[in-house]
């Protein structure tokens, strides 16, 4: 095909050169792993990667590549077009939360420290506190109210699954939004609380179905369906702004 050329290849992994319907090319990274069960293209901080089955053919890669090229655009300017600047109180002055823009209040204090106010989210800077001391606060700050959330989500599903996970973890994630591991170990993207809480609900159910389907097939989706009627809705708006929101959480917290 015109628009995909093939320019390195290993036995798992072949990286391709896509043309995009602006005719610009980008590096696809295709890698084939044998725990996959479905194609999955994402945009992260290493580029375009590619994820097949093992089995999987090239010629159905290809066509799935096609179909999401406008989509993967899409994301390369969202990210191009992603503020690089430092979460800094100069030119700070509101954050994200649950899909909301909250105005910041600045005040000092003895210790760096995050918090709900009324109005909005304050926060508290020592003299001459550094901007990681900062950002760890705000990090933690979100990990309370993620765990808020979940602590009101978790209950009402956790009766319809045989068993409940044995731990569920927070932390910035690269490219998923959740996983299940074959221990029953939960992990959510912390990003999820940036954005509107519905999205967050969606993977919560999504990867507790896992519990009950290990696997995308339709009984899987029937699992999601019967928990969260509006999951398409919810997986679009991640598809559409997920990239955005992940990079605003890398802004604020990292280092």
């Amino acid at each position: 095909m015109a628009w995909l050329r093939v320019f390195e290849a290993t036995e798992n992994e072949t990286e391709r050169s896509l043309v995009l319907p602006d005719g610009e090319s980008v590096a696809v990274r295709w890698v084939r792993d044998s725990r996959a069960r479905r194609l999955r293209l994402i945009v992260n901080d290493r580029g375009v990667r590619l994820t097949l089955p093992r089995r999987a053919s090239v010629r159905l890669a290809e066509s799935f590549l096609s179909e999401h090229r406008d989509w993967l655009q899409s994301q390369l300017a969202k990210r191009a077009a992603t503020p690089t600047r430092l979460f800094a109180r100069e030119h700070d002055s509101h954050v994200h939360l649950r899909g909301e823009l909250l105005p910041i209040e600045w005040r000092e204090g003895r210790f760096a420290r995050a918090e709900l106010g009324g109005h909005g989210v304050l926060l508290t800077q020592p003299a001459g506190g550094s901007d990681q001391r900062m950002r760890a606060a705000l990090k933690e700050f979100y990990l309370q109210q993620a765990r808020i959330d979940l602590g009101l989500w978790l209950p009402k599903y956790l009766a319809t699954l045989p068993r409940a996970p044995i731990a569920v973890k927070l932390r910035p994630l690269s490219s998923l939004w959740g996983s299940l591991s074959p221990s029953d170990g939960l992990s959510l993207d912390l990003a999820l609380v940036l954005g509107r809480p519905s999205a967050f609900e969606y993977v919560l159910v999504h990867e507790l179905c896992h519990l009950l389907q290990r696997n995308h097939s339709r009984r899987f989706w029937q699992e999601v369906e019967a928990r969260w009627p509006g999951w398409r809705q919810e997986r679009d708006y991640l598809h559409g702004d997920g990239l955005a929101i992940k990079a605003e959480l890398r802004r604020l917290v990292s280092a």
